[in-house]
């Protein structure tokens, strides 16, 4: 096992891998993971499922046999990915026994479906009911439409991984339906301990919004502050979430047995390379957190990262400083933070026609 990822597990990091495909699941690959790398979790988006399913010659089979029975790409797609989930889910499921929070695998909402409250509910609780595993987390944009969505599934027990975190007003919003959602479900009698949630906070997209202003500004101090917005974000965030955890609304919710929602530090791959590829690792260890990485900055972790201790807690008067600092240089922080939401949706809208491209490119071998 790394030495490094076991000395950030021991840290109180949960290590989630970003990655997921058949190969891995069938091959031992990911259990392996699990027993050698600390990995206790996984996140997947439709971009992770189009390479998955493009280069595996596993889904085949299940391929033709959808094609055979008429279903159109939508459903294939459907069946593919919750299957892969599922099985991600069984394998994970020690983890899960034997840990209060971890042992959970992500699926996503269509992208498509961002700004429509009822819509992202049906398509919750469709990918609720065809996984069926406990240790499922659905994930729900935290778009405004999103909002009441976490809400309303959370309040039937079903467990969310909120995505697409980029501010911290925002992440405020996502805690209160989540807490809203709890009180719900407790009303309706549901097993609060049953339910379990993430908040994932985008960290890496930050820097590079920021620092594409900052270098446009071209002035000493703007560029002095290059590569330092993202980390600063995601610790005045963290001060939100202990603001929230330290409530009498959330004390009365564990009293009835309710799980708080953790933070997951997201979008942690350093795209700068003039960075330090573990930046958004070293930079954001704090107990009781989860950070999702690519394989690839995983691996960087493990073979050079730097453990510091604590490097979150109490530093979020600071944090603030800096994010000031940028506004001061003539940055429109509030503007970052929107554009950063509406282009991690069209991203998304974007991976998810390449995912249907791909799938039908199958869809089409298999006929022939």
């Amino acid at each position: 096992m790394s030495e490094r990822l076991k000395a950030l597990a021991d840290a109180g990091v949960s290590i989630w891998l970003d990655d997921l495909s058949r190969e891995r699941i069938e091959s031992g690959g990911l259990a392996e993971l699990v027993e050698t790398s600390s990995v206790v979790g996984v996140t997947t988006n439709p971009t992770i499922f189009a390479g998955a399913i493009a280069d595996g010659e596993r889904y085949d089979e299940q391929v033709r046999s959808l094609v055979q029975a008429g279903e159109p790409v939508d459903r294939v797609i459907f069946e593919l990915t919750t299957e892969d989930v599922r099985n991600a889910c069984d394998v994970l499921a020690p983890v899960a026994a034997r840990t209060a929070h971890d042992g959970r695998v992500s699926i996503e909402v269509e992208p498509d479906l961002a700004h429509d409250t009822e819509g992202t509910i049906a398509s919750a609780r469709a990918l609720w009911k065809a996984v069926d595993r406990s240790n499922v987390l659905i994930k729900i944009p935290a778009t405004r439409a999103g909002l009441p969505a976490i809400t309303a599934v959370t309040a039937e027990g079903i467990s969310v991984n909120v995505t697409l975190i980029f501010g911290v007003e925002r992440y405020r919003e996502v805690m209160d339906a989540y807490l809203t959602g709890l009180e719900q479900a407790h009303e309706a009698g549901i097993d609060l301990s049953t339910i379990r949630s993430v908040a994932s906070f985008f960290v890496s997209r930050v820097d590079s919004e920021v620092d594409k202003r900052l270098e446009a500004i071209g002035t000493d101090d703007a560029l002095a502050l290059r590569g330092r917005a993202a980390v600063a974000n995601a610790r005045v965030a963290y001060a939100a979430y202990e603001e929230v955890v330290a409530s009498d609304r959330w004390r009365r919710l564990a009293e009835a047995g309710a799980n708080a929602q953790r933070p997951l530090w997201a979008s942690t791959g350093v795209k700068n390379p003039d960075y330090a590829d573990t930046l958004y690792v070293t930079d954001l260890v704090v107990a009781d957190t989860v950070n999702t990485m690519p394989e690839k900055t995983m691996q960087a972790f493990a073979d050079h990262g730097e453990l510091a201790g604590d490097q979150v807690t109490g530093r979020a008067a600071e944090a603030q400083q800096l994010i000031d600092a940028v506004r001061a240089q003539g940055v429109d922080w509030d503007d970052v933070i929107a554009s950063l939401e509406t282009e991690g949706v069209e991203k998304f809208v974007a991976s998810w026609g390449e995912l249907v491209e791909t799938v039908e490119g199958q869809m089409e071998k298999a006929r022939a």
